[in-house]
């Protein structure tokens, strides 16, 4: 049974994952259940804590939670540059074409191993299509963005999470609600 007003801001990933009563290792909990929902509540650097759908609160490495799609931005939204898919989608075409040529040299055997390696070094693409939605990696800026045909919106980062600066064993508190504010 879910909680009323519980808004799942991620999932627990596929093989569960370890929790704890506090942020520190030495206090372990029952593990959380695969792909199970939770709103992440609090930050401390690596650690998060979140209250899963079940109504159980408890902390987790916040680096392994799978975030949970924000909703698509509205479609009459106008259509700006910075949100215009088209860019990223002809960054895809060019990438997969630089690696489609080096396949046929290698095949072809025009290229060695080696030279082919050299070749296809530092080339990233990642594209997931399903009907109207496409999921792109942006390697410019490290990040998979979502978008709808119209509009991009970022979906996850290469970032890990990581605690300030200014207090590197523990990081402030950070509150975080369902809107993102």
């Amino acid at each position: 049974m879910t909680t009323p007003g519980f808004r799942p801001t991620h999932v627990v990933p596929g093989y569960g994952m370890p929790a704890w009563e506090a942020p520190d290792p030495a206090r372990p909990t029952v593990p959380l259940d695969p792909l199970l929902p939770v709103q992440l509540v609090e930050r401390r650097g690596d650690w998060a804590y979140v209250l899963c759908a079940n109504g159980w609160s408890a902390w987790v490495d916040g680096r392994h939670l799978v975030a949970v799609p924000q909703d698509p931005p509205a479609p009459e939204s106008p259509l700006t540059r910075a949100a215009d898919p088209r860019p990223l989608l002809a960054r895809a075409d060019e990438t997969l074409a630089r690696y489609r040529a080096a396949v046929e040299e290698l095949a072809g055997g025009g290229l060695d191993g080696e030279a082919f390696r050299g070749r296809t070094r530092g080339l990233r693409i990642g594209v997931v299509v399903d009907g109207e939605h496409v999921w792109l990696y942006d390697a410019q800026h490290g990040r998979w963005v979502y978008a709808d045909g119209t509009r991009l919106s970022t979906y996850a980062t290469d970032e890990a999470p990581r605690a300030t600066a200014d207090s590197p064993g523990h990081a402030p508190t950070q509150v975080v609600t369902p809107d993102g504010s």
